[in-house]
């Protein structure tokens, strides 16, 4: 027991609590959930979120501690580009998400540092 796949399954529990840390943080902002870990062939967005009139893509970052840098520094800018694709695709498939027009489009980074949570909106 342990090894590799121990240090795999610790990294998936701390990713998992750092994704709810990320989605209490939007609902308790007014925020609602519309996907969590929503898959297609191309990767995963972690978390999709709403307002009236505004979509929001969060890539959520978790990191026990920062001694190996600040979880937004891994969202790279092949990250990002990887991002608005998984984006347009999942609007492709979801062209009224909410019933409404959206109006703009936003991407958030939500880095989870044990019990801190900091969201940059607007990221990228």
């Amino acid at each position: 027991m342990g090894g590799r796949d121990g240090h795999r399954r610790y990294r998936q529990r701390l990713g998992a609590r750092g994704e709810d840390r990320a989605a209490d943080w939007y609902r308790a902002a007014g925020y609602e959930v519309i996907a969590r870990n929503w898959r297609c062939s191309e990767g995963e967005l972690d978390l999709v979120v709403a307002l009236p009139g505004e979509l929001v893509f969060c890539e959520v970052k978790t990191r026990a501690s920062d001694r190996f840098g600040a979880p937004a520094e891994a969202v790279t800018a092949a990250k990002q580009r990887r991002l608005r694709k998984l984006a347009a695709r999942f609007l492709a498939e979801h062209q009224r998400v909410d019933g409404s027009p959206t109006r703009s489009l936003r991407f958030d980074v939500v880095a989870v540092t044990g019990s801190t949570v900091d969201v940059i909106e607007a990221a990228f």
